[in-house]
């Protein structure tokens, strides 16, 4: 059974700081690329920042130099540290593992973590 469980989540004051984790369990956590999405209220889920097996990793242009993903094989965990936080970085904060096989993949969610900044 795949689990991908979040944590981290809080209330923060705008420019304050947020780690956010997910611990994998049930896959080969070095084989997937792992990433980040948040959904704010009435808007589509987009994806924040992701990390790639080989450890590449990518950001949405409105995080890029505030937000760093990384990830701990021993461990099974992707984190997202979360700095300068701004008011529409609020929103639930989801983890998502995928593994392509060709034309086909493999993803699977946790149940997400809210995030909450005031101004």
């Amino acid at each position: 059974q795949v689990q991908l469980v979040e944590s981290g989540g809080d209330l923060v004051q705008a420019g304050g700081s947020l780690r956010l984790s997910c611990a994998v369990s049930g896959v080969i956590f070095s084989t997937y690329a792992m990433g980040w999405y948040r959904q704010a209220p009435g808007k589509q889920r987009e994806l924040v920042a992701a990390i790639s097996s080989g450890g590449t990793t990518n950001y949405a242009d409105s995080v890029k130099g505030r937000f760093t993903i990384s990830k701990d094989n021993a461990k099974n965990t992707v984190y997202l540290q979360m700095n300068s936080l701004k008011p529409e970085d609020t929103g639930v904060y989801y983890c998502n593992a995928r593994i392509n096989y060709g034309l086909r993949y493999n993803a699977y969610w946790g149940q997400g973590t809210q995030v909450t900044v005031s101004s």
